[in-house]
């Protein structure tokens, strides 16, 4: 097993999605880059990300870049659907230089990559989102979120 930290937006909606993925075996919301050690506080440069544990053996880092692009908008800087602000911004972090290389030429591969504005970051820090974010999209599916319900469960299997 694998982790990563994946950032697209609102945290709900991206951690619905990567809980259906194959070879995703375990999500937690939780906020990347920050300096804070408690969630009590302000505003401190985090990212809303999405902890993602994974098979290597059952998806890659690429195909989890192709995944994260398939509900980002990769041109907005620090928005995504109606969230707007720095801790919605989008991005890849990880305490695993090769993950990070991977994320990095997968962008760079792409015709648009001049355009994308997707952070790739080496991991400093990462603090669990309280439990009232944790798979809250699951707990309450009527939430509000910016991405279609067919978009969330689109790899869902009957359960």
């Amino acid at each position: 097993m694998e982790e990563i930290y994946l950032g697209g937006g609102c945290l709900w909606g991206v951690q619905e999605f990567l809980r259906h993925l194959p070879g995703v075996y375990q999500t937690e919301a939780g906020r990347a880059n920050g300096t804070q050690m408690n969630t009590d506080v302000g505003y401190d440069g985090y990212v809303e990300c999405v902890k993602t544990h994974f098979d290597p053996n059952q998806v890659t880092v690429e195909e989890l870049m192709a995944y994260l692009f398939e509900i980002i908008d990769p041109y907005s800087l620090n928005q995504q659907g109606n969230d707007v602000g720095e801790k919605y911004r989008t991005g890849v972090y990880s305490l695993s230089p090769n993950h990070l290389k991977q994320a990095s030429d997968w962008i760079t591969q792409r015709p648009d990559s001049a355009k994308v504005v997707v952070e790739v970051h080496p991991l400093s820090h990462y603090l669990r989102s309280d439990e009232a974010h944790q798979d809250r999209l699951t707990r309450c599916p009527d939430d509000v979120c910016h991405l279609p319900k067919e978009l969330l469960h689109k790899y869902k299997k009957g359960e």
